[in-house]
């Protein structure tokens, strides 16, 4: 086996467009769930939304990129505000199954011949790059060393994603510690005692539904800077990584989505690249392709476990974890 390959296909994750992503997507549901305790299973349908706002504000009408980003983040603002009007005075259990069902409703919607002149159905988008790279302020070479190399594009694509993620980490970190954070994390633990007080519990949460979906939106858009905008990408499996990467590092902390979704995706990597290679090497009694699929029961396993014994996650405290009630 190739351990080499295998550890620098593994490392180039660490500072991925994908992991970068995301962990802003995961930094946006721990806004709703960390730290509002709205169960939401339709973070993808966020993420779609700002995507296919982003590329279809460039290709179908011609803005400019940054003018197609907040296109993109205001649809997040826009959807979140269609679906938490009629969803978000529902008890947890039926907001999951509400919030599961707006985001497969999304993707289909994306998937429909009747918008093909915008969206070109299941084929997805391509080709609205030019604007974003055009604006790259970085020369024209070759950056870094070993698995993190990249030209003057790719780094363009890491680091504007850093940036958002960095600004999106600071936005999460000053709300929660202002007074508007407290009573959100006062709704995370007893509504009714909140609404007790005079607070109007539907407005903050609305408030908090907007913020993290427009988060999200934005990882939707950084999502798809490197390559295009395809449907199939936005599953209930997208969901559920989000979710992995959230509950990995911890749901209602600034910095635990983000470590999360580095970890997640690394070992996730690892697997990827290691579980076919012992299986062509007679280690593993399955195929190549068997084994590549292993990875996702592994996950799913180690969801399970992360319930189980440590739901607070990696930096969180069990004390803020609505989860374990």
């Amino acid at each position: 086996m190739d351990f080499g390959s295998i550890f620098g296909n593994t490392a180039s994750y660490l500072f991925s467009p994908v992991t970068i992503a995301y962990a802003l997507a995961a930094t946006g549901l721990a806004v709703h769930f960390g730290y509002a305790g709205l169960l939401n299973f339709g973070m993808a349908a966020f993420m779609a939304v700002g995507g296919y706002g982003y590329a279809i504000s460039v290709l179908s009408f011609g803005l400019p990129w940054w003018l197609g980003m907040l296109i993109g983040l205001l649809g997040g603002a826009v959807f979140a505000l269609i679906l938490g009007i009629p969803t978000l005075r529902l008890r947890a259990d039926y907001l999951a199954i509400a919030t599961i069902a707006a985001g497969e409703i999304v993707r289909l919607l994306f998937t429909t011949q009747l918008f093909d002149q915008w969206t070109n159905s299941a084929d997805g988008l391509a080709g609205y790059h030019g604007g974003f790279r055009g604006a790259n302020p970085i020369p024209p070479g070759t950056y870094g060393f070993g698995p993190w190399t990249y030209n003057e594009t790719d780094l363009w694509n890491r680091v504007f994603g850093v940036l958002m993620l960095a600004l999106a980490i600071l936005l999460v970190w000053a709300l929660m510690r202002s007074p508007w954070g407290r009573v959100l994390k006062g709704i995370r633990e007893d509504e009714d005692a909140v609404r007790s007080l005079g607070k109007n519990v539907f407005a903050y949460k609305m408030q908090s539904l907007v913020i993290g979906g427009m988060i999200g939106a934005m990882g939707g858009i950084v999502f798809v800077l490197p390559s295009a905008v395809v449907p199939g990408s936005y599953s209930t499996s997208l969901t559920f990584f989000l979710w992995t990467i959230l509950l990995l590092g911890g749901a209602a902390t600034v910095f635990g989505p983000t470590l999360g979704a580095v970890i997640f995706w690394l070992v996730f990597a690892f697997l990827g690249n290691l579980l076919p290679d012992l299986a062509k090497a007679g280690f593993l009694p399955m195929s190549d392709t068997q084994a590549g699929t292993l990875r996702f029961v592994l996950v799913g396993v180690a969801l399970m476990l992360l319930v189980i014994f440590r739901p607070q996650g990696i930096l969180g405290d069990k004390r803020e974890m609505t989860f374990v009630k």
